[in-house]
């Protein structure tokens, strides 16, 4: 699926109606990328386990999104999901703070997930194999807006296409928060922990600077994961096989990442 990396369909993580407007309008807006690392050499395993690695990747987005509810659920994007939040109220140091809350609490949520993923009782290699997956953040402050055509909105924006571009990076933390210079630069208060400079040229967007985290210093002080329980892993073990059964059969069609351009 190939669309415009400027234009995203708005859809409400809560179920409610998005806060954006029906109408064109800019909005001071945080812009947070979750993406799945390992995703594409995780899709490629035989039927069954590609079966299975469909339903797993799916629940462990969910989960993910689930983890951050203060957030409106963009866009879908393959193996990473697009969220946004107000932020035309919140200071620099608010906006930095709930960056940082949301990306630990979805890490945390991603792992735990993946542990029940992992040890579930399926041998296939989409189950036993998803240890392999990470998760990496990346996230932008700017002016966007919103455009309906025919009941359709979309965000639309420079910035929509600077966080995009940032996935991009040549990070090689695996698991890492990366901050676009402008939200970096919004708040005066100590980061919990180092962010290294990054110098990049982005396609479309130019020369820009932004800073990354490894997420292990964010989580480091939180208390360990709890063990996966029997009645967890059995419950996944059912859940998995019921929910892999559309795309074994071919009346489910797998999920394809936006273009970026």
């Amino acid at each position: 699926m190939n669309e415009d990396p400027s234009e995203h369909r708005l859809f409400s993580a809560s179920g409610q109606r998005p806060w954006y407007g029906p109408l064109m309008m800019a909005a001071r807006t945080l812009l947070l990328i979750a993406d799945i690392g390992g995703y594409t050499d995780y899709m490629r395993t035989h039927r069954m386990s590609l079966a299975h690695a469909e339903v797993n990747t799916a629940r462990l987005l969910e989960t993910v999104i689930d983890a951050a509810p203060g957030f409106d659920l963009i866009e879908i994007e393959g193996d990473a999901a697009f969220l946004a939040h107000r932020a035309d109220t919140l200071d620099g140091e608010a906006v930095v703070a709930l960056t940082l809350q949301a990306a630990t609490q979805m890490h945390r949520a991603f792992h735990l997930e993946r542990k029940y993923v992992a040890t579930n009782l399926c041998p296939c290699n989409g189950c036993n194999e998803a240890n392999n997956l990470r998760l990496k953040f990346v996230a932008h402050v700017g002016e966007v807006a919103t455009q309906t055509i025919r009941q359709r909105s979309k965000l639309v924006g420079i910035d929509v296409i600077l966080v995009h571009r940032m996935l991009k990076s040549p990070v090689t933390v695996p698991e890492y928060v990366l901050l676009s210079e402008d939200l970096y630069r919004s708040s005066d208060s100590t980061l919990p922990t180092p962010a290294d400079e990054i110098a990049q040229d982005l396609t479309g967007v130019g020369p820009t600077r932004s800073y990354v985290m490894d997420v292990a210093g964010l989580t480091g002080l939180l208390p360990p994961l709890p063990g996966p329980s029997l009645r967890g892993r059995v419950g996944r073990t059912l859940s998995v096989a019921g929910a892999g059964m559309p795309y074994m059969l071919g009346l489910r069609r797998r999920r394809h990442r936006v273009a970026v351009g």
